[in-house]
């Protein structure tokens, strides 16, 4: 449904048109942006991606109501000229281009460092010379491992909010040794983060800084061997997802004992057009944007997708639905973990007035009828074929 009438920001001025120039627009979290930006409201958008794979319903053209609206420019950011010309030609860039599942940080910890700093700065660049305002996507990781992860297991400190849940302003940022290759996607993401607050004091660039927890929802990363590599290790959504369809066991990583929340794709999308359409309540923030009520261990995460999977599927769960495996095994040496991680919630709800809505079982059930509605049949098929010797 295409927006109609005059549409009014949180301080009740009418919101202009604008063009956007989406980068990353091809996956998880750009593809439902887009679509909540074409169905909601009259902004344009320059789509940029090596892939378009998951926004192809919104390019086709008998289907497209919005063909003025939305243009895909086939575009690898680490070289290409036309990126600062459409930057250009855009009032607000967001920027949602990373390297961003854990798995690759241990084993491809130069390309993580280069994905999310060293291609992001002509990004921060040319939105600060040509004074374009910037969305960009960081990451939770950036504040690393929890105060309270320090403390004696048995202190009652750790129960203590301050030590553990994670303001954007109070909050230090807390990693591992240089050893620990895991932490190299939370080092990039959060000096780029530095980049970006001293371009805005500096140079006055326009600038949101996003810090998502957990976005799950439908179209979240690949299957592997489906839609994405044999060999492929998704992030714990995914992973866990491939093997209920496979009806394999859920590999618990040192126990499943790291504790997680996790908010539904639509609801955080809410929160990134309210940045979008308010930029005065917006501007020079960063925002923690997650789902504090929704918090699990991983080990009871696997324990409620089985369940919400058992029920969409309608097959019975395995006799023995999860196996341990050590962090070692599963992401190779030089891994290490977070503990915990809540959002403080404070500051959107503050200047945007943003609040989740959707229970984590709510979340799951939607996520995991995609899965089984778009993969089921292609898994079995995959399964069902003979190995050649």
């Amino acid at each position: 449904m295409a927006a109609t009438g005059v549409r009014l920001d949180l301080d009740g001025r009418p919101i202009k048109p604008m063009t956007i120039c989406m980068i990353g627009a091809g996956g998880f979290i750009g593809s439902h942006l887009c679509e909540k930006v074409l169905f909601e409201t009259p902004h344009k958008i320059l789509a940029l991606d090596v892939y378009n794979d998951k926004i192809k319903h919104l390019l086709e053209p008998e289907t497209q109501t919005w063909a003025d609206r939305i243009q895909f420019h086939r575009i690898n950011i680490k070289h290409d000229s036309r990126l600062e010309g459409l930057i250009k030609m855009a009032d607000l860039t967001i920027n949602l281009a990373a390297i961003c599942t854990p798995a690759d940080y241990n084993t491809r910890p130069l390309d993580t460092i280069y994905s999310n700093f060293i291609d992001a700065l002509p990004v921060v660049k040319y939105c600060s010379e040509n004074n374009k305002r910037l969305i960009h996507f960081s990451t939770c990781e950036v504040y690393g491992k929890t105060i309270g992860s320090f403390l004696p297991k048995d202190s009652p400190l750790r129960q203590d909010p301050s030590y553990y849940v994670l303001n954007e302003n109070t909050s230090p940022c807390i990693f591992g040794s240089i050893e620990k290759q895991r932490w190299s996607y939370a080092c990039a993401k959060q000096l780029i983060e530095r980049l970006i607050y001293a371009e805005g004091a500096e140079n006055g660039l326009e600038f949101t800084i996003v810090r998502p927890f957990n976005w799950i929802g439908p179209r979240m990363d690949f299957i592997p061997g489906i839609d994405g590599p044999s060999e492929g290790v998704p992030r714990v959504l995914a992973c866990f997802s491939n093997n209920l369809l496979r009806r394999q066991p859920l590999k618990l990583v040192d126990g499943g004992q790291s504790q997680r929340t996790f908010v539904y794709i639509k609801d955080a999308i809410e929160a990134v057009l309210l940045m979008i359409e308010n930029s005065a309540r917006a501007n020079g923030h960063i925002f923690n944007v997650g789902n504090p009520h929704n918090e699990v261990t991983v080990q009871q995460l696997a324990e409620m997708m089985t369940e919400v999977y058992s029920k969409v599927s309608g097959e019975p769960p395995l006799e023995s639905p999860t196996i341990d495996v050590s962090s070692k095994e599963f992401y190779g040496e030089g891994y290490d973990d977070s503990d915990k991680r809540i959002p403080d919630m404070t500051i959107i709800n503050r200047q945007l007035g943003w609040n989740p809505k959707t229970s984590l079982w709510d979340l799951l059930e939607s996520t995991l009828t995609y899965q089984h509605r778009t993969y089921a049949e292609a898994v079995k098929q995959a399964i069902s074929k003979p190995v050649a010797n």
